[in-house]
């Protein structure tokens, strides 16, 4: 079974930074199709991220080039940098993998996603 656990959420200022970390069990996130989601309630979900099976990435223009999507594969860990962040940027964070499928990116969907951790920026 595949368990995703994400962590380093917190409050931040605006401007500020945060990693955000994905430990996965039960598959590798070297051959799963990995992502980065968000959410705040009452809204619709939003893809952040995205890295492919060859380490290829996408970002939602919201975030492209604040936000860096990387992997550990050998601590199986998938990263999120957030740079000069922004008050919109307060959310629910989730990752997600997409195994044994093909597609990677915002038009596929994704079976296995953590319980999220939250993200608020503010002043």
């Amino acid at each position: 079974q595949v368990q995703l656990v994400e962590s380093g959420g917190g409050s931040v200022q605006p401007g500020g930074s945060l990693r955000l970390s994905c430990a996965v069990s039960g598959y590798t996130v070297s051959s799963a199709c990995m992502a980065w989601f968000r959410q705040v309630i009452g809204k619709e979900r939003e893809g952040v991220a995205f890295m492919n099976r060859d380490g290829g990435t996408s970002y939602a223009d919201s975030v492209k080039g604040r936000f860096a999507i990387s992997k550990d594969n050998a601590k199986n860990t998938l990263y999120l940098q957030m740079n000069s962040l922004k008050p919109e940027d307060g959310a629910t964070y989730y990752c997600a993998a997409r195994i044994g499928l093909p597609g990677c990116g915002s038009t596929v969907s994704f079976r296995s996603r953590g319980q999220g951790t939250q993200v608020t920026v503010s002043s």
